[in-house]
């Protein structure tokens, strides 16, 4: 049976290797991981030297001192998350920001922008304390070996992409009042454009004390002095990070959330992050229907999407959380009863918009899926929150700081309100998808509150509408809070259906970032989408058959 035509066209291509993939949304990003696969190691080490160099390539999105989670599937069938969130400091409280408006549109801001850039926006990361825990545990290669790819691009330069020069380009401005940010982003006064070379040699020199001491270098080490120091402006806008935070900040070792779509288990990280509740919540939702039958990118089935994501984010409103500060009901939202009692409110045309979520998570953010021959998997989503985090750099290290605060409420007495310790809900949703205990996908994306329902749709784009991988990446989305509806161009057709059952449709470019994925069959296929630079790097072949050697004339007579 000839299978419907797809409303869209790929882009890109995918790769294939049964000597295992990475994919990152940097083609430096993918170097640095394949070198380490070629090199001997496993898809922790790869993981974990794609990330260090993504905060060179992708210095707008990713650094050592952001947060973010990483899923990892051993080669024995152990699933962990480690969250590598960043937090609120030990000196903080609720009343640190003075609140501009309860207009929905300017609810998280705080006055003079302090909770968005600066030293006071700077919460305690978790980034470069997660990579090292998990390259310790499970790792095979010297962390020597694992941070030199990093240190290459830093200190030799790269070669700046569309990408990345868009992105210094619309911040331009503010990175400018910063001389460190300004001296590394900017030439003569204007944002590097593609094709300029950029090079980070402070940071190649943090990077190379990283190598030789590991997290303790930023977390309560030199580098950690350096951020603490920087911290003390002397002025309102001073941030609270201290050397004692970054030398008590440990990661978490968190078990995901396993639940089951049409046969297919699906495992995803548990609070604070949204995905793995809400992930599988929608999808027991979608159970309920012939979703197949409804084909890809119909006025039904998008309708469906629509309504199916809408209910997942009130109940996203009403319960997520830091689950050291909220009880969060998993096993209420993620079971098949609550699925059930969630179709009934699905509507057959929409009704009045839901109340306006009072929150915000950057879209500025990074993700990479990495697997080895031996079974390890790695999939994770990191970043620095906003776009160059805090906007600036600390002096001497190259080191650009996370602004983890904008996502805090600014109000006391929130659910969202800073507390010392307390992690904010994400939407980062490094996924796997298994079928018998076997892992069949692993994907993810960037984009905050974008990314869950992303994921989602990306998994039913595989198991119900059997797209190829680069289908699923590549698939146009759709997104919404239950106030308007966002559709990609792909989906545009549809805007004058769905207005006519009561949605308010906004057309836009894309919806969330670059999604990539590995699929697990006979072999292991790595996709990476046009929304970002995504690049597929796989590994074939390998080393001679052992006994092999170079024989110039002939063979030695026992060589049989």
């Amino acid at each position: 049976m000839t299978r419907p035509r797809l409303p869209f066209v790929c882009e890109k291509s995918p790769a294939s290797g049964s000597g295992g993939v990475v994919v990152t949304n940097h083609p430096l990003g993918s170097a640095a991981g394949a070198e380490m696969l070629a090199a001997g190691g496993n898809a922790i080490d790869a993981a974990v030297a794609a990330l260090l160099a993504l905060t060179v390539v992708e210095p707008m999105m990713v650094g050592i001192a952001g947060g973010g989670l990483s899923h990892i599937r051993l080669a024995d069938g152990q699933h962990l998350v480690i969250d590598a969130l960043s937090s609120a400091a030990a000196s903080m409280h609720p009343e640190i920001y003075q609140p501009v408006s309860d207009d929905p549109a300017q609810y998280m801001d705080a006055k003079d922008n302090r909770n968005l850039s600066g030293a006071s926006a700077v919460a305690v990361p978790g980034n470069l304390a997660g990579w090292c825990s998990m390259h310790r545990r499970f790792g095979k290669l010297s962390f020597t070996d694992v941070v030199e790819p990093a240190i290459r691009l830093a200190e030799r330069g790269f070669v700046v992409t569309h990408y990345l020069a868009g992105a210094i380009k619309e911040s331009e401005a503010e990175l400018g009042r910063d001389p460190e940010m300004a001296r590394l982003v900017l030439r003569d006064g204007a944002a590097l454009n593609p094709g300029d070379r950029m090079a980070m040699g402070d940071y190649a020199q943090s990077l190379r004390l990283i190598q030789q001491e590991g997290a303790a270098a930023l977390h309560g080490g030199a580098l950690g002095a350096a951020l603490a120091a920087r911290m003390k402006t002397g002025g309102p806008d001073a941030g609270w990070v201290t050397l004692d935070d970054l030398r008590t900040y440990c990661p978490v070792d968190r078990a995901p959330i396993i639940g089951t779509y049409r046969g297919f288990q699906i495992a995803g990280p548990p609070p604070p992050a949204s995905s793995g509740v809400h992930v599988t919540q929608m999808l027991n939702m979608l159970e309920g229907y012939d979703v197949a039958a409804m084909g890809v990118g119909t006025t039904e089935g998008l309708h469906l999407l629509a309504e199916v994501i809408r209910i997942a984010f009130a109940d996203r409103r009403a319960f997520s959380g830091d689950p050291d500060f909220v009880d969060v009901p998993v096993g209420r939202l993620t079971s098949k009863t609550y699925a059930a009692e969630c179709r009934a409110q699905i509507r057959s045309s929409a009704g009045h918009p839901d109340p306006f979520a009072r929150g915000r998570e950057s879209q500025d953010t990074t993700h990479i899926t990495v697997a080895d021959r031996d079974g390890n998997i790695v999939t994770a989503t990191h970043t620095i929150n906003g776009l160059f985090g805090a906007r600036f750099v600390v002096p001497e290290t190259g080191i650009i700081p996370n602004n983890y605060m904008s996502n805090f409420d600014p109000r006391p007495g929130k659910a969202l309100s800073i507390v010392p310790g307390k992690r904010v809900p994400t939407s980062m949703a490094p996924m796997m998808v298994l079928q018998d205990g076997k892992p069949v996908f692993a994907l993810g994306l960037p984009g905050g509150l974008r990314i869950f329902p992303s994921a989602m749709q990306a998994i039913v784009n595989l198991i119900d509408h059997r797209m190829t991988l680069q289908e699923a990446v590549e698939a146009p989305r759709i997104w919404t809070q239950g106030q308007e509806v966002e559709l990609e161009e792909g989906y545009a057709p549809q805007k004058p259906a769905l207005e006519a059952l009561g949605h308010k449709v906004k057309v836009v470019p894309h919806i969330g970032g670059g999604m990539n994925a590995i699929a697990f069959d006979d072999t292991q296929t790595g996709a990476a989408c046009w929304r970002a630079d995504g690049t597929v790097l796989a590994l074939g072949g390998g080393l001679a058959r052992p006994g092999v050697r170079f024989w110039p004339d002939k063979a030695p007579a026992d060589a049989t």
